[in-house]
């Protein structure tokens, strides 16, 4: 359930349950293309939401204002500083908190979120705070690389354009029917967690965005099964998240 569309009455008597809650983070920012600018956001919440439903739990509007300088030379991204996304989410994180849930269970979406989530994470006692990308369970990563292999990527990956698919019907593939350039070992090391250089430099680099993803092998029967098999995972990480407070 969404916390937005519940009454204080209904919150309320949740907490006084002992209810935690998920809090979607996601991005604003180019998915190549044929993804939407808010797939990052979209993911985020749709897996909390179909998780919450598994478990009776309660969704957090998302965040979807976060860093991401190096596609701000694409148009329609909208980045913050690190600094500031970390005093937002922090505020919000305590402020939940404050509200009496016992914890909060972040479903994040965008790579670039997790340096600042984790100093949160680190100056929140009590493992009250536990911060998840979707993708990263096991079963989500086995189907990611069965489905899609080293196409997958970094950025704009078929696996996110599939479950934005599945939710909101294909777009064109424009110029992602061609494969994009594929990445070496080496790159994806040295810039995980979106470690991309300047927006000059770095759409010079991937002029259509995606970042050694190939968007169009995605349809939205994987997307289908992509956010199930998420959402499964994240449900039972938040159940055990939730009972051991």
């Amino acid at each position: 359930m969404k916390l937005e569309h519940m009454t204080w009455y209904e919150v309320n008597t949740r907490i006084n349950a002992g209810a935690a809650v998920l809090l979607p983070v996601g991005s604003t920012e180019q998915h190549g293309p044929m993804g939407r600018i808010g797939t990052d956001t979209i993911c985020a919440e749709a897996v909390a939401l179909a998780a919450a439903r598994q478990c009776e739990g309660i969704v957090a509007p998302a965040l979807a204002y976060t860093p991401a300088p190096f596609n701000t030379g694409f148009p329609g991204t909208v980045s913050i500083s690190a600094e500031t996304f970390r005093t937002i989410a922090d505020e919000v994180i305590r402020g939940l908190l404050k509200q009496g849930f016992v914890g909060v269970f972040i479903v994040n979406g965008h790579g670039a979120n997790l340096a600042p989530l984790r100093q949160i994470e680190s100056e929140i006692a009590g493992g009250q705070l536990l911060i998840r990308s979707w993708w990263e369970p096991n079963a989500v990563n086995v189907l990611r690389q069965q489905l899609y292999g080293d196409w997958e990527g970094m950025h704009a990956t078929p696996s996110e354009i599939a479950i934005t698919q599945s939710l909101l019907g294909p777009l064109p593939a424009n110029q992602a029917a061609e494969p994009p350039q594929k990445l070496s070992a080496e790159y994806i090391r040295d810039h995980a967690g979106d470690r991309h250089g300047p927006p000059d430099e770095h759409r010079a680099d991937f002029p259509d965005g995606r970042v050694g993803s190939h968007s169009a092998l995605a349809n939205p029967q994987d997307g289908e099964r992509l956010l199930a098999i998420a959402a499964a995972a994240i449900a039972a990480e938040f159940r055990a998240f939730e009972q051991g407070l």
